[in-house]
């Protein structure tokens, strides 16, 4: 069962990034002076999945996948070589991939759910705000499309990716490019899987978002 394949033309999709992930200079304000500040970048390099990723020495993708000499190419690189140990909906945990909502009322509700439940796990009591970075990014390429398709809905389970995850191999393993699929956390909302690097196109910074939980049982709210 393979879905539909559609011509994706869709511009200004929105991915929020933690803000600290896009600022260089976080290590320098743990450090203490110069010697202190290459220490933590020695230590940082040794363990930093994206800088393996750009030298060859990861399994799950290919540095030849990677960019390199294009605005927010670090950014898009890591969203590939960064993934979770339990991956995520249409990725698994040896490969990541750019997630992104056509809205920026979708980006802000899948964050905001994924953010709720660490809270909620932590038994988190007090206010607590984060900060994010809006990029933007366009794609001109033919995806693999499970919108309006009855026969997929088992792979939007809210809870659990592992059908999703299953057909998301498959696809990768054959040359898709991504999926286009409904919102699992916003209602009419519109999400993009891109699997491959060089699709990410025109990526700029938008505007900055904060989230702000009043405690993890509390409705978002978003600025």
């Amino acid at each position: 069962m393979t879905p539909r394949v559609t011509s994706i033309r869709q511009d200004d999709t929105h991915r929020l990034i933690p803000s600290r992930y896009g600022d260089s200079s976080v290590l320098a304000r743990l450090a203490e002076n110069e010697a202190e500040l290459d220490e933590l970048f020695e230590l940082d390099d040794a363990t930093n999945d994206r800088l393996l990723g750009e030298a060859g020495l990861l399994p799950g993708i290919s540095v030849h996948e990677l960019l390199f000499g294009v605005s927010y190419a670090h950014i898009v690189n890591a969203a590939f070589t960064y993934a979770h140990p339990a991956g995520s909906r249409f990725n698994g945990p040896e490969r990541g991939a750019w997630y992104a909502g056509y809205e920026s009322e979708t980006a802000q509700a899948e964050i905001a759910f994924h953010k709720s439940q660490e809270l909620i796990e932590t038994g988190w009591r007090e206010s607590e705000t984060f900060e994010f970075d809006d990029y933007l990014a366009d794609f001109r390429a033919d995806f693999h499309d499970i919108r309006r398709d009855a026969k997929y809905a088992g792979f939007l389970v809210p809870q659990s990716y592992r059908n999703s995850q299953k057909l998301a191999k498959e696809l990768l393993g054959a040359g898709s490019a991504g999926i286009v699929y409904p919102s699992v956390r916003r209602r009419k909302g519109t999400c993009i899987v891109c699997f491959r690097p060089a699709l990410v196109t025109n990526v700029r910074k938008g505007r900055a978002v904060t989230v702000t939980f009043k405690d993890a049982q509390s409705p978002p709210v978003f600025h």
